[in-house]
């Protein structure tokens, strides 16, 4: 196989890819616009492929709080919402699906949130010399920590089963 033939398979295949991630965002669209039109909520839908992944967002104009009961405490509606959005999104293409859902911003600003927390971990375990041990986290908040962690140039891990599943930063 020649040079030009491996670049042409890998753009066809990132194509195929793409297409793929946006297929998933589209199903995931129509159904979070049944969801919204039962519970009779405004919000419009947003859709992305970010990181190998199809990204849809829930945002609103309004200035009413009624997106907020899709996110609940500490995101426990969201991540339910995320995980019903994913099976309806296997039962239409039979492919397990990444797919990431935002509510009301609520995803972007807890992101921005535990890199904070990351950063400040690797600071104090750089500092003390010691392992940091934060709070249980979902799989999300989890995998954002560990990118901060390598970010600031320290090595993280995950201890503990579900749902006491925390990050440990280690020190250098």
């Amino acid at each position: 196989m020649t040079d030009t033939q491996r670049q042409t398979g890998a753009a066809a295949e990132g194509t195929d890819t793409l297409s793929r991630l946006e297929q998933e965002g589209e199903i995931a669209a129509d159904y979070l616009e049944g969801l919204l039109d039962i519970a009779d909520l405004d919000g419009d839908i947003d859709m992305d492929v970010e990181a190998d992944r199809a990204a849809v967002s829930i945002i609103s104009d309004s200035t009413s709080r009624d997106l907020q009961k899709l996110v609940g405490r500490d995101g426990e509606v969201l991540e339910a919402l995320q995980e019903l959005t994913r099976l309806a999104v296997n039962r239409e293409t039979g492919d397990r699906s990444r797919l990431m859902l935002d509510i009301a911003g609520f995803r972007a600003r807890r992101r921005e949130e535990l890199a904070q927390v990351g950063a400040k971990a690797a600071e104090e375990a750089k500092s003390t010399g010691e392992a940091v041990r934060l709070d249980p986290m979902t799989p999300f908040e989890r995998k954002v920590v560990h990118d901060a962690v390598a970010a600031a140039g320290l090595r993280s891990e995950s201890e503990g089963e579900e749902p006491q599943r925390r990050v440990v930063v280690l020190p250098a």
